[in-house]
């Protein structure tokens, strides 16, 4: 008896010591992008994600000692895909709307001052909003823009033939360049990025509504969001978050935490 129970004292206690040698496994952190908005987020040319919100969000969870792992969402449905929990939380140039903290969502302090605009065609003699009367202009499902010709600029929407909504903003582009639309209503970086890259588009030189980005989490995640936003502070505190800023000049002068 006695030889039985010493057996099972020495096998608990390698089980113990193999419980205690075992690495403790990390949290995984799930951030939830548009996968198609440049310069916040997009697929590089490696086939991963990549942009500015991606990097700030890899190099947080760095800090952390987390696991990072990218969810691309239906930007229309970004917030019932948030709450479903398949991601920790909507980070990709998300606007914040007060009907967010009316609906009980955390939302982190804003990092960046955005406003909306008109792209068009170089060569199509547009200069102005007024210009655009009796066009057709595309606007993505579920941002600010289209809810801002909703709502603030009704008018100007009713001026146009036709608001063309479309799933992205790349779609909006493909309209645009095939002659679908005459114009894409659009934030300003996304704008900028694509020109950038694409001649023969220009940014018509007005502001049509300002509004700043930040973090959305789920109710009762303010915990999660004090610890991202922590890191985000030790990134800027330490020249990271500068130095990933360098990498996307056509949104570094509406950085907030480098600008304040």
């Amino acid at each position: 008896m006695k030889k039985i129970l010493c057996l099972v004292l020495a096998l608990v206690m390698i089980a113990a010591l193999c419980a205690c040698g075992k690495p403790a496994e990390k949290q995984k952190f799930i951030m939830g992008i548009d996968p198609e908005y440049p310069p916040f987020s997009y697929l590089g040319d490696d086939g991963k994600y990549t942009g500015f919100d991606v990097e700030v969000c890899q190099a947080a969870c760095d800090k952390l000692g987390w696991d990072m792992e990218i969810f691309a969402v239906n930007w229309d449905e970004k917030l019932v895909q948030l709450d479903s929990k398949e991601c920790d939380c909507v980070w990709s140039g998300m606007t914040i709307l007060d009907s967010m903290y009316e609906k009980g969502y955390v939302i982190s302090k804003p990092y960046y001052d955005n406003t909306q605009v008109l792209m068009v065609k170089a060569d199509s003699g547009y200069g102005s909003a007024a210009d655009l009367a009796g066009k057709k202009v595309a606007v993505q499902l579920g941002t600010s823009g289209e809810a801002l010709l909703q709502g603030d600029l009704a008018d100007l929407a009713s001026s146009f033939e036709e608001v063309v909504t479309c799933q992205s903003f790349l779609q909006c582009f493909a309209e645009l360049s095939g002659n679908a639309v005459a114009a894409v209503f659009v934030d300003l970086p996304v704008a900028s990025s694509y020109a950038a890259q694409n001649p023969g588009f220009l940014i018509i030189n007005e502001n049509l509504g300002a509004e700043q980005y930040g973090i959305a989490f789920r109710s009762g995640d303010a915990e999660l969001c004090a610890s991202i936003e922590g890191a985000v502070a030790d990134l800027v505190k330490d020249g990271t978050y500068a130095k990933i800023a360098e990498k996307y000049p056509d949104i570094v002068n509406n950085l907030l935490f480098l600008n304040s």
